[in-house]
């Protein structure tokens, strides 16, 4: 039979008479088998929650032990109610929250480890050799060096447009070439 964990102080709501652990022991002895059975019945055989539901019932009743007989057949009514109780507001509970999904299988979870970068940087590299120097050339300024079209421009020594063109017809060879190397683009 489970045995309950007793706090070191008074739980609140608690009443002046100290509780002793006589108490306790008592009412597993006299009521805690029985109402270990009604809670897994009422929770459809979960002995676990069930054991959860009579350890809190228990605090209760230690909430309440100057009030309480732990021999009497008075109490075993009351705890018989109070484990009631304590399902329907569980089973409210579970309903009122989304149904937990569990920890998801750690097997499938992705995991960064830069392979995936390494791979496709090595295959864009291989890709741009496709591409004519001028294609290459606009493709670093204006996309691994983060200048503008003004900035890019002043740089090459064209006009901006031109930049712009070269831009657009570089990217589509580029895509061109990885899609032959099988990458796909977007």
């Amino acid at each position: 039979m489970q045995q309950l964990l007793l706090p070191t102080k008074h739980a609140p709501g608690a009443c002046s008479a100290e509780p002793t652990e006589e108490f306790l022991r008592a009412l597993y002895e006299r009521h805690g088998s029985v109402l270990l059975r009604f809670a897994t019945r009422l929770l459809r055989g979960d002995r676990h929650r069930a054991e959860d539901v009579l350890q809190e019932a228990a605090i209760r009743a230690w909430q309440h032990a100057a009030e309480l007989d732990p021999t009497a057949d008075a109490l075993r009514s009351w705890l018989f109610t109070v484990v009631r109780n304590l399902v329907i507001d569980g089973y409210r509970a579970r309903q009122a929250r989304p149904p937990e999904l569990g920890d998801p299988d750690e097997t499938q979870l992705p995991i960064q480890d830069g392979v995936d970068n390494a791979l496709t940087t090595q295959v864009v590299i291989e890709a741009m050799k496709d591409l004519a120097p001028y294609q290459r050339e606009v493709l670093m300024h204006v996309h691994y060096m983060g200048r503008t079209v003004n900035q890019t421009a002043k740089v090459l020594g064209v006009p901006p447009g031109t930049v712009k063109s070269r831009t657009y017809y570089a990217m589509r060879a580029l895509r061109e070439a990885l899609h032959k190397r099988g990458l796909r683009t977007v």
